[in-house]
């Protein structure tokens, strides 16, 4: 295309709304039903990378639908390397999260859409478009549509019953997670996790588990050796994750195959102990430590439910036991559908 003609192209399009989106898929996601829709097959398949194959949860009787655009531009020039972190804003009924002119992201729950730009240059940075853009209209659209609480919390249960683990950044719920999907529980997320606060159901999605390589130690060898294999990613932090594949045949590991009831909510703790590693919270405390590790959830409006409902079900803290495994067997009463704790 000429300089006079794309001249014309952008005066008689100024704002990009007859851009055509040739290629498109769905996937089932949190409960919902996602349209994808794209002018690049290249972004289209960093949306496939998370969501294809995914165990179809339903929330509902009938899954609300939500589409989003996976807009592809030109580059634009800039410093290279990592993209800076995205920042936040919203207005008018808008949620948005911005990198730069050409790389962003705008969401309209009411409207049950959104919209995700990205330049070509920025598709050498996979993990970064899929993670903090495209991820970001799909969770925003999923819970705002289906008011559900977004929790950054693991969860992991088998049987349709699932138990909720909370804590900060390497609290060690990853590391818990990855042994719970070795002992042949179902995973429902490592990371991000979705309640219906009337019902205390959750879902998530269970595509990857991500731990650092201090994490294996305890694996038995051919178990290391297979998470070795996996590929690396860098977090912003610098901390570099493996990043397990759930949905990868001969992985051996289950994505939860449907919603969760939750049973009990934990509250990871970094401190050892040698005796009983879990702890009831009183009421009051339960309150107070949850709306500190959920500072976002805390605000939002299904959280007083959500409150009374998990404290219906008992808050707990876990300490860590002298591994993984020890760890994870004090969740058994849990996880086995035996008579609960307490």
């Amino acid at each position: 295309m000429t300089d006079l003609s794309a001249a014309h192209e952008f005066a008689a399009d100024p704002f990009g709304e007859r851009m055509r989106l040739p290629y498109a898929r769905s996937w089932p996601v949190l409960g919902a039903s996602f349209v994808f829709a794209s002018n690049s097959d290249a972004l289209l398949a960093l949306a496939a990378a998370a969501y294809d194959n995914l165990p179809a949860h339903r929330l509902g009787a009938v899954p609300p639908v939500f589409q989003v655009e996976l807009r592809l531009v030109p580059a634009v020039g800039g410093p290279s390397g990592e993209p800076p972190p995205v920042r936040t804003s919203s207005g008018g009924g808008l949620v948005m999260g911005m990198v730069d002119a050409a790389n962003h992201v705008i969401v309209s729950p009411a409207q049950r859409r959104a919209v995700v730009t990205v330049s070509e240059d920025r598709l050498a940075y996979p993990y970064h478009v899929r993670y903090e853009l495209i991820e970001f209209a799909v969770y925003l659209l999923a819970a705002r549509g289906q008011e559900l609480v977004s929790l950054h919390a693991a969860c992991i249960g088998g049987e349709g019953r699932g138990v909720l683990l909370l804590g900060p950044s390497g609290a060690g719920k990853s590391t818990l997670t990855l042994q719970a999907a070795l002992d042949g529980y179902d995973v429902m997320a490592e990371d991000g996790v979705f309640v219906d606060p009337k019902r205390m159901r959750a879902t998530g999605v269970p595509n990857y588990l991500h731990v650092t390589e201090q994490s294996l130690p305890w694996l038995e060898p051919a178990a290391r050796r297979s998470v070795m294999a996996s590929p690396r990613i860098r977090r912003r932090s610098g901390v570099e994750k493996f990043e397990i594949d759930l949905r990868k045949e001969g992985s051996g590991m289950r994505p939860a195959p449907e919603p969760f009831d939750i049973v009990a909510t934990v509250l990871l703790s970094p401190q050892r102990s040698d005796g009983p590693l879990l702890e009831p919270l009183t009421r009051d405390e339960a309150i107070v430590r949850l709306a500190s590790d959920q500072p976002y959830a805390a605000r939002q409006p299904g959280w007083r439910r959500f409150i009374d409902n998990a404290l219906h079900r008992g808050v707990w803290v876990l300490r860590r036991g002298a591994d993984p495994r020890a760890t994870l067997d004090a969740l058994a009463p849990w996880l086995t559908l035996q008579e609960a704790v307490g």
